[in-house]
């Protein structure tokens, strides 16, 4: 098999191994306030104090290891890093299944943190082995399998949840991770061929002066943090806000939706944005997006019902849809091959910052000042992150160059 046909086997080995573990940790999440409430008889604020603990401790201890991990891979191969993470989240979800205390499932979603780099090395895995001219509509579609799966594990953790149990489900979806790290097994590891001379390894500060001498770059990395913020700001205050525009018959339901819209706009254009950056620039493409999503927000400060709100929740996620591949085509561009994984690495570690950041911010503004501030803060960062980006790129045009070397 020549290097296209890898290239073609691997992107869709990971799309489906992307699918399977985003569907997989979906599948959970949405219950786990339910699931710490069978462990004792405890309060509603201590339920929502220990529920939102243990989400956000995944992404601390996510948010330490991102670069190390990336390091690793540069070094000695990301396949086997994409294997030793899947079974390590594996085994930490079917051990939650186990779990009979509060402290049990803190300590194990803190483990599995260490082992959440899975999709964002999987990027890093399909990037090295593209083209740079390609390499947006090819990070796209990979991006279109974990947007797959996030659609799906709610719908159907719910499903398993109220005919199985929390404790079983948690244990079926260790299986699905697992899976996903035989399939990575099957991928063919290589990376495209690079310019004769050119460097095979690279320190720890090396890659650090890499981004700091070029200032779009480090743009780019700082700007996942705050989309991150922007993005997870109204995730623990929407279900609340649909109940208020909708009330609470079967608010479960409709919470869903106004999640799940957002997926469903997003994977319809994130293949798409990334052939449009291909042909006329990330950054330029990646400032559009930002500005783009900002205004999309505003009008959510504004709505009275319900079907306003989904309306607005699609087309953002139309928007949204972008920026992730859009941003890593572009790290792709800008970073040697055999500095991409550690590059990475620190972008997945910055949204990660950000997935810490965000619920707690929209939680405290929505508490403080209602939910239209949070609609209206969150429009306003993601503005400022256009506005940021688009000085940077002004400031050193050389740095915003299609397909550099």
């Amino acid at each position: 098999m020549n290097q296209q046909g890898k290239a073609k086997h691997n992107l869709w080995v990971m799309w489906f191994a992307n699918f399977f573990v985003s569907g997989s940790m979906t599948m959970v999440l949405p219950f786990i306030s339910l699931y710490i409430e069978t462990f004792g008889h405890f309060s509603t604020k201590y339920v929502q104090h220990w529920a939102g603990l243990t989400f956000a401790v995944t992404f601390v201890s996510a948010f330490m290891f991102s670069p190390i991990w990336g390091k690793i891979g540069d070094l000695y191969g990301r396949k086997k890093i994409l294997i030793i993470s899947g079974i390590g989240m594996a085994v930490s979800i079917f051990l939650i299944g186990f779990a009979q205390s509060v402290w049990q499932l803190f300590l194990l979603r803190f483990f599995m943190g260490f082992f959440s780099g899975f999709i964002s090395m999987s990027q890093a895995f399909i990037s090295t082995q593209t083209p740079k001219e390609i390499a947006g509509r090819v990070l796209g579609t990979l991006q279109t399998g974990s947007i797959t799966g996030s659609l799906f594990g709610p719908m159907l953790g719910g499903v398993l949840a109220d005919t199985l149990g929390y404790s079983t489900t948690f244990k079926w979806t260790s299986i699905a991770i697992f899976i996903s790290a035989l399939l990575v097994m099957t991928t063919k590891e290589f990376r495209i061929d690079t310019r004769s001379g050119a460097k095979n390894h690279y320190s720890s500060k090396e890659v650090l002066l890499h981004i700091m001498r070029n200032p779009v770059l480090l743009t780019v990395l700082l700007i996942s943090a705050l989309v991150q913020i922007a993005h997870f700001s109204i995730q623990p205050i929407l279900s609340l806000f649909v109940s208020e525009l909708h009330g609470t018959t079967n608010i479960a339901f409709f919470s869903g939706m106004a999640f799940s819209v957002a997926g469903i706009g997003n994977l319809l254009m994130s293949r798409n944005w990334g052939k449009i950056a291909d042909k006329y620039g990330y950054v330029k493409i990646l400032v559009i997006l930002l500005f783009s999503a900002g205004i999309i927000y505003l009008p959510g400060a504004a709505v009275t019902s319900y079907w306003q709100l989904v309306v607005i929740r699609f087309v953002l996620g139309v928007a949204m849809g972008g920026i992730i591949p859009v941003r890593i085509a572009y790290i792709r561009q800008e970073a040697p091959i055999a500095m991409q994984g550690e590059v990475l690495g620190y972008n997945t570690s910055l949204r990660f910052l950000g997935n810490i950041i965000g619920p707690m911010l929209g939680g405290f503004i929505s508490g403080y000042l209602g939910f239209s501030a949070v609609f209206i803060s969150t429009s306003a960062l993601l503005i400022i992150s256009g506005v940021i980006l688009l000085v940077a790129m002004h400031r050193d045009p050389k740095l915003v160059k299609q397909h550099s070397a």
